[in-house]
């Protein structure tokens, strides 16, 4: 696999944290790291793709009025909660 290396400053404490738990894992520090951005980029793709598919119903019509959403989140603590809004 073809490989490139990314470089960024970040915090003592956080590198740190990164030492310890490669040491904790018996890995290094760069596969930590590998795991790390992995995750964080296929929640980023994950936002996207929800964020668009939001938008794409919205363009449809197919929204929920704001009143029936807080309505029915301020019945959930009392004895008969509403259904949730469809």
């Amino acid at each position: 696999m073809n490989t490139k290396v990314l470089t960024a400053h970040v915090p003592v404490s956080l590198a740190e944290k990164v030492d310890q738990i490669a040491a904790r894992m018996e890995r290094s520090r760069g596969w930590i790291m590998k795991q790390a951005l992995s995750a964080w980029v296929d929640q980023e793709e994950e936002r996207r793709r929800m964020t668009l598919e939001a938008m794409a119903d919205i363009e449809a019509g197919q929204v929920i009025e704001h009143q029936s959403v807080q309505a029915w989140a301020e019945s959930l603590g009392s004895d008969k909660p509403l259904s949730a809004p469809r």
